[in-house]
């Protein structure tokens, strides 16, 4: 049997040479502050303007993790970059704690966008945003309704609110679907009397056995072991979040992000490989799917020899001017 092993330090990864990172907040539109990472490239020049690329955590994650991996790799490249806990997530504000929403999380996009626009070295025609996990999902609606954006990536995407209306590769019939309701509204009043948000049980197991399943042994191996582990992403949110995904799909207008282009990455492997691919097929030019030999799901999260980092960063240079 393995168990957690407890990483001290507060990143899981170290910055490129030459890379800075700035701890940075600002606030949504609905008032709650977000905690974010800033990371300037190498040879950053206050007095120059650069492209700007907003970097969204895996659900379930924070800035510490994979978004902080893409971001400080993207700064690597001549691009600023900004890493952000999602509202009510990691260092960021909001109660209660591990609240989950399509609304809130696709609006922390649009948020890091006010923030990037503002800085004086941040050209605010050029800004694009990366999804990694469930962030791709957000990334992209946020992409839908904000022309702000000029270019969206993601990698390794869940479409999280298919996910919670239809599990896992739209396994879950609506005899399922009703029951799981049930419960969360019974949970309702449960939450009402106490005053306190009862979660979801963890999305990575703390512990795995010999008969463990794929799926949750990759996630235990990120974010369970020093690999990736941080205090802050304990990988469970409210149970009485999921209504909101149930009742409001994420991607139905993913065509309306055109002509801005989507570059899909997925790995070959990735058990999660068919929302990518999906998505791909409902979009609208120009769009592009791209394929990691030899890559799961949580490989492309922080193993930079797989991770396609110089196909992101020329995504968008290119496609930000």
């Amino acid at each position: 049997m393995n168990t957690t092993q407890i990483r001290t330090s507060e990143h899981t990864f170290d910055l490129l040479d030459g890379v800075t990172r700035q701890s940075v907040t600002y606030n949504n539109r609905y008032g709650i502050t977000i905690a974010a990472d800033l990371y300037l490239p190498r040879g950053f020049d206050a007095d120059s303007v650069y492209a700007a690329v907003v970097v969204g955590p895996p659900y379930g994650a924070v800035k510490e993790q994979a978004a902080g991996v893409h971001a400080n790799q993207l700064a690597g490249r001549g691009l600023v970059a900004v890493a952000f806990d999602p509202s009510h997530n990691g260092y960021s504000g909001g109660q209660p704690r591990h609240l989950s929403s399509p609304d809130l999380f696709t609006e922390d996009f649009s948020a890091s966008v006010d923030f990037l626009g503002t800085r004086p070295f941040v050209d605010r025609t050029k800004i694009g945003a990366l999804g990694v996990c469930g962030s791709g999902s957000f990334a992209i609606a946020a992409t839908q309704a904000d022309p702000r954006i000029k270019a969206v990536a993601t990698v390794s995407m869940y479409d999280i609110s298919r996910m919670q209306r239809n599990g896992f590769q739209d396994s879950a019939t609506a005899e399922d679907r009703n029951a799981a309701l049930t419960a969360i509204a019974e949970q309702r009043w449960a939450d009402f009397v106490t005053g306190s948000a009862q979660l979801t049980g963890r999305g990575a197991p703390e512990t795995v056995e010999e008969d463990t399943d794929p799926i949750s042994r990759e996630f235990y191996e990120y974010y369970s072991t020093a690999r990736g582990y941080h205090p802050n992403a304990i990988t469970a949110f409210t149970m009485t979040s999921t209504p909101s995904f149930v009742n409001f799909a994420l991607l139905d207008n993913i065509t309306d992000v055109t002509p801005r282009p989507i570059l899909f990455v997925v790995g070959e492997s990735a058990h999660s490989r068919y929302f990518s691919e999906d998505a791909y097929q409902a979009a609208a030019e120009p769009k592009e799917l791209y394929v990691v030999p030899g890559a799961g799901h949580v490989d492309l999260y922080d193993l930079t020899d797989l991770i396609p980092v110089d196909k992101l960063a020329s995504f968008f240079t290119e496609n930000l001017g």
